[in-house]
Order: C-alpha cells, then sequence, then structure tokens
C-alpha cells in the first residue's frame, strides 16, 4: 500500500473550483482548473494564483546560525540583510545538489528556509544530522500555508506596494496577517504570500476575490520553464553540479560550504556538459528523458503557452551548448531539429 497522499488547508477550495487533483511530491495538488493554457497566459498578462503549502518551511535559529548555514549553503549568506532574501543551493560532498532554496533573513540567528515539497524530508534530515552547537534546525512547514501571486498586475490586486526583489516584510491582505516575499517562480513580478495554516482558506478566498486567477502545477511548470529557472528532480538533481547546470552564480566558491572544493575543479577544469536551452526547429514537443544526439538528454520540455512552440531545457556536451548550435533530439523515435537558444527562452516585449 502507498502512503496516502497529504492536503494542503485549501484542498477543499481547489476540489470546489473544479481543479483537477493529481499525485505531487506526495501530495494531492491541482494540476489545473480551466486549463494550463489560459491559466498560464493570464499569469503572463495579469495575476495568477497558486498554492504552494506543500512547499517546507525550516526555521534555523540560535547564535552560531549564520556560520553553521555560511558552512551547509553555496550562496554568501553575509550579502543578505534582515528582510532579505537570497537563492541558494543546499549541497552535498560531490557538489550535488540536495535542494534549490531560498533563505530569508528574520534577523540575525534567526532564518527562515523554503525548501521543495519533495526535497523537505532530505533537506531537514541533512542540516539536523549537521546541526552545530548553539543552532537549532525546525521543521515547521505545517504550521504555515504559502500562496504566490504571480504577474505584472500581481501587487496592483493585492494593493500592496512595489519592494525590491528578494525582500520581505510583514503586512496583510484583508485583514490576514501575511509575510510578503517578493519572490516567485514564473519570470513575473509577484509575491509570495506566508500566513498561519488556519488562515489559508481567508488568504486565498480574499485574493481570488481582488479577481486574480486560481493557477496549478500545470501553468506553474510551463512558466517556469520559459524562463529557464530549474525544476529539482528534473533540471537539477544530487548527482548534479551547479557549474554544470548554469547556477555557478550561486556559489561563493571563496567560502568554503560543503562540495565546494569539488565545484571549484569543475569550474577550474571546465565542465563536460551544460545544461542547454532550445527551442524546436520543427513541430514536436520534447519531454524529459528524450536522447539528443551526441549524448545529450532533455531534462525539461513542453509546448510553450506564450510562444506556440516547443522548448525545453536538457544537458548535452559544452561543445553543443553555445547558443544557435542546432540539436537533434529523439522525438518518439522521430528526429527531430532544435537550435539552442540564450536563456531565458521566453522575454517580455520591451
Amino acid at each position: 500500500m502507498s502512503a496516502a497522499l497529504r492536503r494542503t488547508p485549501l484542498y477543499e477550495r481547489h476540489v470546489e473550483a473544479g481543479a483537477r487533483m493529481v499525485p505531487f511530491a506526495g501530495w494531492e495538488m491541482p494540476v489545473q482548473y480551466t486549463g494550463v493554457i489560459p491559466e498560464h497566459l493570464a499569469v503572463r498578462a495579469d495575476a495568477g494564483a497558486f498554492d504552494v503549502s506543500h512547499m517546507g518551511q525550516l526555521h534555523v535559529e540560535g547564535p552560531m546560525t549564520a556560520e553553521f548555514l555560511q558552512g551547509m549553503l553555496s550562496n554568501d549568506l553575509d550579502r543578505i540583510s534582515d528582510g532579505e532574501a537570497q537563492y541558494t543551493l543546499l549541497t552535498n560532498e560531490r557538489g550535488g545538489i540536495v535542494d534549490d532554496l531560498i533563505v530569508y533573513r528574520m534577523r540575525l540567528g534567526h532564518y527562515l528556509l523554503v525548501v521543495n515539497a519533495g526535497n523537505r524530508e532530505a533537506a531537514y534530515g541533512w542540516l539536523k544530522e549537521r546541526e552545530a552547537r548553539g543552532t537549532e534546525v525546525r521543521d515547521a512547514s505545517d504550521e504555515y500555508a504559502l500562496v504566490a501571486v504571480q504577474g505584472p498586475r500581481s501587487l496592483e490586486r493585492l494593493d500592496l506596494a512595489d519592494a525590491p526583489a528578494f525582500t520581505h516584510a510583514m503586512g496583510e491582505i484583508d485583514g490576514v496577517e501575511v509575510m510578503v516575499c517578493r519572490t516567485g517562480y514564473t519570470g513575473e513580478k509577484g509575491v509570495e504570500l506566508m500566513c498561519a495554516a488556519d488562515d489559508a482558506v481567508a488568504l486565498w478566498d480574499a485574493v481570488i476575490a481582488r479577481g486574480v486567477v486560481p493557477a496549478g502545477l500545470g501553468a506553474r511548470d510551463t512558466l517556469r520553464l520559459e524562463v529557464c529557472y530549474p525544476l529539482h528532480g528534473n533540471d537539477i538533481t544530487q548527482d548534479t553540479d551547479a557549474i554544470s547546470a548554469g547556477l555557478a552564480w550561486t556559489c561563493a566558491l571563496d567560502t568554503d560550504f560543503t562540495g565546494a572544493d569539488v565545484l571549484r575543479r569543475v569550474k577550474a577544469q571546465g565542465p563536460e556538459r551544460r545544461l542547454a536551452a532550445f527551442v524546436m526547429e520543427e513541430k514536436a514537443i520534447p519531454r524529459p528523458g528524450m536522447p539528443i544526439e551526441g549524448g545529450g538528454e532533455v531534462t525539461s520540455g513542453t509546448q510553450s503557452p506564450s510562444l506556440d512552440v516547443g522548448i525545453g531545457m536538457g544537458y548535452v556536451p559544452v561543445a553543443q551548448a553555445a547558443p544557435d548550435t542546432e540539436l537533434v533530439i529523439d522525438v518518439r523515435g522521430k528526429r527531430r531539429r532544435a537550435r539552442v537558444v540564450k536563456k531565458p527562452i521566453y522575454r517580455k516585449e520591451q
């Protein structure tokens, strides 16, 4: 018997709205409401809301917390102050990626880590086993709900003042206390709103009442792929390194985090392969696992709702990774041409 799927506090709201529910990372989550394409386009044109309460929240506190996390996370934690956040990697001894996450500095000695749903236990276990004296790691995931509101009109719809990306502050939406985080996974302006789990329904109802379109995991995936944000488990794993994945910018290689020596070596020698973005030149939809001629493989692929063409990312030998290089992908037994493009694949019209 497989374990029962978990449900977020918003499960009933999704069902009532007619969402199609699917298993995802041990959770029963909405993949779409009216359809992936209209939800995707609503986020690009106006604003969409995603239930991301399945994500994990880990509090790390204590007088030695900054030093502890500096040794665990790839980015330079000293670059952020109270009220700021940072995209970073939790790495293993091989330089592989245990998880990619966002760390929020609440105050010196207290950080909040928002980790991927599928890696919640792995990330918590990894940190807890290595917990330094004067530091406590606590999994508080079940205490919170998280609603991402993304799109060019997201702040206007929520009546929120603009703030720099990767900052956070306490606020409220129609009487619901929230931590307003200027972060997201779509490439659009937006916020991620964290509230007490008990307030999730009230927050969701308030957001939807303001004209924000509910959106599911399907649109979340197509949106993030258009702007080449990696998906852990597909584009990055415990066996892939940040340099090959194009995430060297998240690695402060002058600090001694776990696996930094391996990554310094990979950077110095140059990686053997790179995660390249591509657009199909022929009518075809690439999917994860499809072979790329020359020794590559697709890690993410879809039909882009914004561009109406097949797009994807995949690891290819370095010689094939430069923009404008032609790739040949085996799409269900048929050779289909694609072209490597500079990331991101989708760019807002200026």
